[in-house]
């Protein structure tokens, strides 16, 4: 199974990348929450700090994730299953003004 993820701004910088495809065993149920683990791992340091509360190691709650231009938090959340060919996107905040 292959999953796309998308990086932008910052996330790219960290990465150095704008999109990385991930493969899974075909039996393995993933996850959004999936996905940043393992990223985590190949990323490291830099990420993590960019991804997750320091004190909590939550989630930011800056960061929207979507799935195929789907905002996953109206899905599952970081608990929203992955099918094959799906896209993540990791936005950082949008400003306007």
């Amino acid at each position: 199974m292959r999953v796309s993820v998308r990086f932008f701004t910052s996330l790219r910088e960290i990465v150095g990348k704008r999109e990385e495809t991930l493969e899974f065993p075909e039996c393995k149920k993933v996850t959004v929450d999936t996905v940043l683990k393992v990223l985590t791992q190949r990323y490291g340091k830099r990420f993590v700090e960019y991804v997750y509360e320091g004190d909590t190691g939550t989630v930011r709650g800056f960061l929207q994730f979507l799935v195929n231009g789907k905002s996953a938090s109206t899905m599952n959340g970081l608990q929203t299953e992955l099918q094959d060919g799906d896209v993540l996107a990791i936005l950082p905040p949008v400003g306007g003004g």
